[in-house]
């Protein structure tokens, strides 16, 4: 899977705003180039959510692990829950595990920094994982879809 193909399959599903950081949109230079993706049915940047899914193409400081820094080398970052995060790795987000090394392609692994929050990672997408991805980032859409769901249940009179 390329960068391209990810943002394309994110484009169809309904609410999802997906921004890419560039020069001069004000963002930090930092995350230039990087790919967010976040339910927002209305189309504006949520005041009260995170991404539900990330496409990052460098190491961060502090999240060096992934080895980003090598050529054609991303790491796409899913909000996958509790039970697909146990699913995968075995283990409840936040137990100690002996996961896969952070910078292995082409496997799905608990995110190197956010693996205790139940987020999931693949390195370099690839025959593998393909389906996996498309999974993870299908139920990360409906989770976001139903967190935001219920927000605005909970603001109705």
């Amino acid at each position: 899977m390329t960068i391209d193909e990810i943002i394309g399959f994110m484009q169809g599903f309904d609410g999802v705003r997906t921004v890419t950081p560039v020069p001069g949109d004000g963002s930090p230079e930092i995350s230039w180039g990087d790919t967010f993706f976040s339910y927002s049915p209305a189309g504006a940047a949520p005041v009260t959510a995170q991404p539900f899914a990330t496409i990052v193409t460098k190491d961060y400081p502090g999240d060096e692990s992934s080895l980003l820094g090598r050529p054609d080398t991303f790491r796409v970052s899913v909000a996958a829950g509790k039970d697909l995060f146990r699913a995968w790795t075995g283990h409840a987000p936040g137990e100690p595990a002996a996961d896969a090394e952070p910078g292995v392609t082409d496997a799905v692994i608990a995110h190197p920094l956010y693996g205790s929050a139940g987020w999931l990672a693949v390195v370099n997408p690839g025959p593998r994982t393909d389906e996996a991805v498309r999974l993870l980032l299908r139920e990360a859409h409906r989770l976001a879809r139903a967190r935001h769901e219920r927000r605005a249940d909970s603001t109705r009179p």
